[in-house]
């Protein structure tokens, strides 16, 4: 009797964890530097304004895989982005005249709707795509906009993250929409590729613009003079049931509301791409200079 006694109790034990109803409240984020920083910033002012047990899981994937983690319960919250949500998650179509606000309050109540799961105040800033290139092609195309580009295109080497081609705000849309026709075309981590468009490698990335190296590494951003792409508020998200189990949290939330720039969430992303800083320490440090941790 006494080896099932103890197996018993082992599963009793590990069903305490986190996510699915337990005791920890659990956060996560998708592969690149911007995602590594946010679950640690957010955990961090959670942790020091309630007594909630928060655990950061690092990198788990990108949308599909992280959707896939909140409705099964694996995972409570993440950062996710209002355009992301609304054209991949909710399959819903963007028409360039719908404002930020609209696409952010649409997405929220489509997720509540259909995934029981909340979106929290935005954050402050928006990571849009950007088509980027080294200052010598931007001086060389003599193009401003991205319809100024296509009938260059042809000469120019393109490069992307893996996801850019599967999105519906990715790749065979966006060509079509521009009418572009690159010479050839890569699919590059988007940890790397702000350094093969520095060292000439490739002509042209799409930039997330909140990456601290598009400053750092003097690139230009084409306008996106057709309105292509939608917005991206970046906005907490959390399950109904985990927000039902930790109700401090969108209380506390609220008060990180507009609290991150542009600007802000940049030179942080740099100071870990570049300066080899530590993610969840350049989170407690904007934290801390921000007055909003001691």
């Amino acid at each position: 009797m006494l080896l099932p006694i103890l197996l018993l109790m082992l599963i009793v034990a590990g069903c305490g964890g986190g996510g699915a109803g337990g005791d920890t409240l659990v956060i996560s984020g998708k592969k690149w530097t911007e995602q590594y920083i946010l679950p640690h910033l957010m955990a961090e002012y959670i942790k020091a304004n309630t007594d909630y047990d928060v655990q950061v899981k690092e990198g788990l994937g990108e949308v599909d895989v992280l959707t896939k983690a909140m409705e099964s319960g694996d995972i409570d919250m993440y950062v996710e982005y209002s355009g992301t949500g609304y054209l991949a998650v909710l399959k819903e179509e963007y028409n360039p005249d719908q404002s930020a606000e609209e696409v952010y309050e649409a997405t929220k109540k489509g997720y509540k709707e259909e995934k029981d799961i909340v979106w929290l105040p935005p954050l402050g800033f928006e990571n849009n795509y950007g088509l980027a290139m080294t200052e010598d092609t931007y001086n060389q195309l003599g193009v401003k906009t991205t319809s100024e580009l296509a009938e260059k295109s042809d000469d120019l080497v393109f490069a992307a993250p893996p996801e850019f081609y599967e999105r519906p705000d990715g790749f065979d849309p966006y060509v079509k929409t521009y009418d572009l026709n690159f010479k050839s075309k890569e699919s590059l981590d988007p940890n790397l590729m702000y350094n093969a468009v520095k060292d000439g490698e490739v002509d042209l990335i799409t930039a997330f613009t909140t990456d601290g190296r598009i400053e750092r590494f003097n690139l230009k951003i084409l306008e996106d003079d057709k309105n292509f792409f939608p917005p991206y508020y970046a906005a907490p998200l959390i399950r109904q049931e985990a927000l039902d189990k930790f109700p401090d949290v969108e209380k506390v939330m609220k008060e990180l509301e507009g609290q991150i720039s542009s600007e802000e969430i940049a030179e942080m992303n740099a100071k870990v791409d570049i300066d080899n800083e530590d993610p969840q320490q350049v989170a407690i440090d904007f934290l801390k200079q921000k007055g909003l941790i001691d």
